[in-house]
């Protein structure tokens, strides 16, 4: 049975939730005993529903330690008579019982061939940076990075512009075995706001290993004239990690949203998204 088919006598219920990934080790549960996401909400859920066994999450977005969610999507196969007994209260039960760094907003039974990682058809992050030369706003400083050279947001824009598209990303990616660095870069744009604080918008179909922080890394270098606007391009057509690419620190990162599809069509997406996706022979997706 494939993950996107729900066993007999088990509904699929999906959680919208938000966390501050400052004092997690991610989302994904590892050995040793540390905090993550996972861990605290698999807790939460078999406490709540006074289960003797753990209901795995399957996550659209598996975020790094200290990055951040405001839109992250999970879900639970939970048996019928467990779903019938807790619906009506399992939301309230869950901020009762969750740290008050994760919060639930919405709980629901998903629609058929839902699945929350496979079906997803972007994700979108923001990337958070100021330039002031006094620093962070002291409220902000767990979600905001301070790059302490001015920044040139139209020669950034420039950048970023030049990776849109169907690309490899190796490059910009922590490599995994197996695992394909394709991926359709869809928005990548920075705005200053009027508090000064520099956003970069990164929504892509998927992401593969570091790739947000690394694009963003790449971008502050030619924001603040180490890099000229085609560097960032010509790393990715390169296609090997670059030691000049810094992966930035994850504290300004937040997964914002997740995408899918009409319902009719969400298992075709999961289906087509388990493809290993390949570029045609000679080309890297469009170049710069």
């Amino acid at each position: 049975m494939s993950s996107d088919e729900v066993a007999p006598g088990y509904v699929r219920v999906r959680f919208d939730l938000s966390y501050d990934g400052k004092d997690f080790s991610g989302w994904a549960k590892q050995p040793g005993g540390r905090r993550t996401v996972q861990g605290e909400f698999e807790d939460a859920l078999r406490t709540v529903t006074r289960s003797p066994v753990t209901y795995e999450l399957t996550v659209a977005g598996r975020t790094d330690a200290g990055v951040h969610a405001r839109g992250q999507v999970a879900t639970a196969d939970l048996p019928e008579d467990v779903w019938a007994e807790h619906r009506e209260k399992l939301h309230r039960r869950l901020a009762g019982r969750l740290p008050h760094d994760v919060r639930v907003w919405r709980v629901a039974e998903a629609p058929a061939g839902f699945n929350a990682r496979f079906s997803a058809i972007w994700r979108r992050y923001a990337y958070r940076v100021t330039d002031d030369p006094g620093g962070v706003d002291p409220l902000l400083r767990g979600h905001v990075l301070w790059h302490d050279w001015p920044l040139d947001v139209e020669a950034m824009n420039e950048a970023a512009a030049s990776l849109l598209g169907e690309h490899d990303f190796a490059a910009y990616c922590k490599k995994r075995e197996g695992a394909t660095t394709i991926r359709t870069l869809q928005t990548f744009a920075w705005v200053r706001g009027g508090d000064g604080i520099v956003t970069a918008t990164v929504r892509a179909d998927a992401f593969c290993h570091n790739m947000v922080r690394s694009l963003v890394g790449a971008s502050l270098y030619v924001g603040d004239g180490h890099r000229p606007p085609d560097w960032p391009a010509k790393v990715l057509a390169a296609g090997v990690r670059d030691s000049s690419v810094h992966v930035v620190r994850p504290h300004g990162l937040t997964l914002e949203e997740v995408g899918y599809p009409a319902d009719e069509l969400l298992a075709a997406r999961s289906a087509e998204a388990r493809n290993m996706r390949s570029l045609p022979v000679g080309g890297s997706g469009g170049c710069c």
